[in-house]
C-alpha cells in the first residue's frame, strides 16, 4: 500500500521536473536536502492531517480498536513493540497515527511509528507520512526520540520488520525476533522501559500466494526484501463491489493490546548477557499477553505465538 502511494508521489515528481513547473521540482529538491535529516530528528507531525476524517472511516471500516491494560506514565519514555507485521501494518496506523484514541487512553505520551528509512527519500511522500507522525526506523531517530529527557515520548516499532510480512497469511502466529535484538539495546541504552503490543487480526486482512521457507518464491522474496529494504508479498483481497478478488482489505476486526511496561534502568554500555535476559523477558511478556486474550479474540486454546 505504502508502495503505490510511494510510487504516485515520485511519478508526479517527475512530471513537475520534465513539465513547465520545473522549476518548482528544482526548489523541492533544493528543500529535500535541506530537510533531509528531519526523519531521524523527530519528524514534522500535523495534528490536522492526524485527524482527517477519511483516518475515521478508515478505523471504522475493520474496526480497529486500540485496548490498554496498564497505565504508562508520562514521566518515562517507552519503547513499544508491535507485532505482527501483516501486510497493511493496519493496527499501528489507525491506532498511533491517527485520531485521539491513543492520547485519550495514555494522556501525555506521544507516539512515533517508525519506519523504514527507504520511504524518507521518496519526494513528496516523505512529507505526507512525517505528517501523520511516522519517522525512521534508524538507530539515530529511535535515540532521539528516546532522548527526551523529560519523558512522555514512545517510539513504536514494528519488531518483525519487512521479513515478518511474508508470514502474513491467516491464521498465522509466527513473529520473527528470536534473532532481533536492537530494540532491547535500544532500550537499555536509554533507559526505555520496554512494552510489547500485539495486534489480534492484522493478519487476517489480506490472502497471500503461498510461500513456505525454502520455496522458489520465498527465496526471491527474501533476496528482493535484502536489496530494495521492503518485502514484497504477493496478496489480494477484495474488490469494491465483489468479495472474490482484489486489493481492498477484508473487514476484519483489529484489536491491537498494549501490555505492562517492562522496567529497564539505564545502562549505556549492555553486555550480551544483559541484553539476552531482557529478550528473554519480554519474549516471556510477550506470550503472556497473547495467551492472556487470546480466547477473546477467537483464537483456539491450542494455538500458541511460534517465535523463529
Amino acid at each position: 500500500i505504502l508502495s503505490f502511494t510511494a510510487e504516485f508521489c515520485c511519478g508526479f515528481f517527475v512530471i513537475l521536473i520534465l513539465g513547465n513547473f520545473w522549476f518548482l521540482g528544482v526548489l523541492y529538491l533544493l528543500w529535500l536536502y535541506h530537510d533531509w535529516d528531519t526523519p531521524c530528528a523527530g519528524g514534522r507531525r500535523f495534528q490536522c492531517v492526524r485527524n482527517w476524517t477519511i483516518w475515521k472511516y478508515f478505523r471504522e471500516y475493520f474496526p480497529i480498536k486500540l485496548i490498554k491494560t496498564s497505565e504508562l506514565s508520562p514521566e518515562h519514555n517507552y519503547l513499544l513493540g508491535f507485532h505482527p507485521h501483516g501486510v497493511l501494518v493496519a493496527g499501528a496506523f489507525g491506532n498511533f497515527c491517527t485520531g485521539q484514541n491513543f492520547k485519550t487512553l495514555f494522556p501525555g505520551i506521544t507516539p512515533y511509528l517508525h519506519i523504514t528509512p527507504i520511504w524518507f527519500g521518496c519526494p513528496f511522500f516523505r512529507e505526507y507520512v512525517m505528517s501523520a507522525g511516522m519517522v525512521s526506523a534508524s538507530k539515530e531517530s529511535v535515540s532521539y526520540v528516546l532522548n527526551n529527557k523529560g519523558g512522555g515520548h514512545a517510539s513504536v516499532i514494528v519488531i518483525g520488520g519487512a521479513e515478518e510480512s511474508l508470514n502474513a497469511h491467516p491464521g498465522s502466529l509466527t513473529l520473527n525476533i528470536l534473532k532481533r535484538k536492537g530494540f532491547i539495546k535500544m532500550a537499555l541504552k536509554h533507559g526505555a522501559h520496554l512494552v510489547p503490543v500485539f495486534s489480534f487480526g492484522e493478519n487476517e486482512l489480506f490472502k497471500q500466494v503461498a510461500n513456505p521457507r525454502g520455496s522458489r518464491l520465498r527465496s526471491i522474496q527474501e533476496r528482493l526484501q535484502k536489496i530494495m529494504g521492503f518485502a514484497l508479498p504477493l496478496f489480494h483481497a477484495r474488490g469494491v463491489f465483489q468479495y472474490t478478488f482484489g486489493l481492498i482489505p477484508y473487514r476484519q476486526p483489529i484489536h491491537t493490546i498494549v501490555g505492562s511496561p517492562i522496567p529497564v534502568k539505564k545502562n549505556l554500555n549492555p553486555t550480551n548477557e544483559e541484553i539476552e535476559q531482557l529478550h528473554e523477558l519480554y519474549l516471556q511478556k510477550l506470550n503472556k499477553l497473547f495467551e492472556d486474550h487470546k480466547r477473546n479474540y477467537g483464537i483456539p486454546e491450542q494455538r500458541c505465538l511460534v517465535f523463529e
